[in-house]
């Protein structure tokens, strides 16, 4: 520790994480971790950033940014030791990366628009994967990873669908779509015997073309949905406060009495925006 006070904090942080995973002296939890064990901590860091971002607060944005950046040092540390990769070699890769694919910026190219520079982007991926030896994939979608969140996948489908021409051309055939996909689970169970994996499909339906609906109208779908759970959340702890100062117990009152107090949260938030 003694020469830390000499090093850049990015040297230190790697120096700190180096001594985690010693073997001898390192700490009892962080050498226990693979890659894979670290996954869902990586998300949740990911999501941790969104929130703060959400919030608006620069000083935990802060924060949870070093908590992301430690996943990649993490990343880094396992690579290491496995004589994979070092940081270095992932940050290296990344400059070449954004250099290769602005070449509009570090080039001779020259676009116009962010639609321009996007098509390029994509072209210049192809051609990337034909150098590596990997074969085109069969489809626009192959490579649009199964384990990204639900929404966002959802979106990231639709678009690549979108390049092509296989999009609506107006948000009014959106909303069509979207009150199809509702009757349709309303016809579905409302029928004499009620098959439950049916209802999942057509609820899945109706959750894809809302996400349609969210892009379309320039809304990106997880984050308003990450909004929406905030909004909820902070009403149902104004209606819980109520119901404390009144004396009375939440899960003893009917809808009826929730719904009054839920309403009247509503419409003072509303005055104090």
């Amino acid at each position: 520790m003694d020469n830390w006070q000499s090093l850049s904090h990015m040297s230190k942080l790697l120096d700190i994480m180096q001594q985690l995973r010693d073997p001898d002296k390192g700490c009892p939890w962080d050498k226990q971790q693979t890659f894979s064990s670290i996954v869902p901590y990586t998300i949740e860091e990911v999501y941790e950033v969104a929130d703060a971002i959400a919030k608006g607060d620069m000083v935990e944005i802060k924060d949870e940014l070093g908590d992301l950046l430690f996943q990649v040092v993490f990343y880094a540390q396992l690579g290491h030791e496995e004589n994979a990769f070092e940081f270095d070699d992932i940050a290296g890769g990344v400059c070449e990366k954004l250099i290769r694919r602005h070449p509009h910026i570090f080039g001779d190219e020259v676009q116009q628009n962010a639609e321009a520079v996007s098509q390029r982007w994509d072209e210049i991926k192809r051609q990337e994967k034909l150098v590596k030896g990997i074969p085109e994939n069969n489809s626009i979608l192959d490579d649009i990873p199964q384990g990204m969140a639900p929404l966002l996948r959802a979106e990231k489908i639709q678009k690549r669908c979108a390049k092509v021409g296989f999009d609506w051309d107006d948000v009014s055939s959106v909303f069509a779509k979207v009150r199809e996909e509702i009757v349709e689970i309303e016809q579905e169970i409302n029928h004499s015997r009620v098959t439950q994996e049916k209802v999942v499909e057509e609820v899945g339906d109706l959750l894809f073309a809302v996400v349609n609906l969210s892009r379309h109208l320039g809304v990106n779908a997880e984050t308003a949905l990450i909004n929406a759970n905030q909004k909820f959340s902070r009403r149902f702890g104004a209606v819980e406060k109520q119901f404390e100062d009144a004396n009375l117990v939440l899960s003893e009152a009917n809808l009826e009495q929730m719904e009054s107090v839920w309403q009247s949260v509503k419409s003072l938030e509303k005055k104090q925006q």
